[in-house]
């Protein structure tokens, strides 16, 4: 029987011992997550197109936002469950989509051609010309890495429960991370400069160890942030019991 917030139920042996909940999305967290998420994939979009050398480490300048857009994945998996956290991806994916065309319009206009309208043309161009071909890394990256590590996440809560966060957190963000940083940094490689294999490996090395390192880090804070949404969302643990 459909669950109050219009999900499929878990078995009632699953109700009984609480073993896998989740929230309805009637309250305001789930929205301000959501708009979060999207701003931090779009900037980190824009500043993917610039390749960053720090020390041996090859990466672009959207290194330190994209494992936040994770984060609140997890959360929202955790909190909401599968349907609720795919929304959120597609929605997230549309937004992006819609930022790269606007970019593209706003280059495609006319401007002044006196030197500086010129220059600030030049400079658009440099900067958000890359663009499409990195929102289009970006965005199959997000949509397969985030896909599989909210299905990971919400999967390992059917068999935990409420335990094991920690596990739930690091296993799926392995996966997600792995088959985003792979997807990304093979469409996106060229653009930023990459121009050989050496440089490649390394771009794919550091990106998953970088962002999967910041998650594992930031485990305690996200676990809290989980509980602290968990105990204001009227609908969790009221019979909500749905992925």
């Amino acid at each position: 029987m459909p669950s109050a917030s219009g999900q499929n139920a878990l078995p009632e042996t699953s109700a009984a011992s609480g073993a896998a909940r989740f929230a309805s999305i009637g309250s305001p967290y789930f929205g301000i997550m959501l708009a979060v998420m999207a701003v931090v994939l779009i900037l980190s979009n824009i500043g993917a197109s610039k390749g960053v050398v720090l020390g041996p480490i090859i990466t672009d300048g959207g290194f330190f936002l994209f494992p936040l857009a994770y984060i609140l994945g997890d959360v929202i998996s955790e909190v909401y469950g599968f349907r609720v956290a795919r929304k959120a991806i597609l929605t997230t994916f549309a937004l992006s989509v819609f930022a790269s065309l606007c970019y593209w319009v706003i280059i495609a206009l006319p401007g002044f051609d006196d030197e500086f309208g010129a220059s600030k043309q030049a400079a658009l161009e440099g900067a958000l010309g890359p663009v499409p071909q990195i929102v289009l890394a970006s965005l199959l990256a997000f949509l397969a890495g985030q896909t599989i590590n909210s299905w990971i996440l919400v999967r390992m809560k059917a068999r935990t429960g409420e335990k094991s966060l920690w596990a739930r957190i690091m296993g799926s963000s392995v996966a997600g991370e792995f088959v985003d940083t792979l997807i990304f940094c093979s469409i996106a490689a060229s653009v930023i400069g990459i121009t050989d294999f050496g440089m490649f490996v390394n771009y794919v090395v550091a990106g998953f160890v970088y962002k999967t390192l910041v998650e594992f880090i930031l485990v305690p804070v996200t676990s809290l942030v989980i509980g602290w949404i968990k105990k204001r969302e009227p609908s969790y643990g009221a019979g909500t019991l749905a992925a």
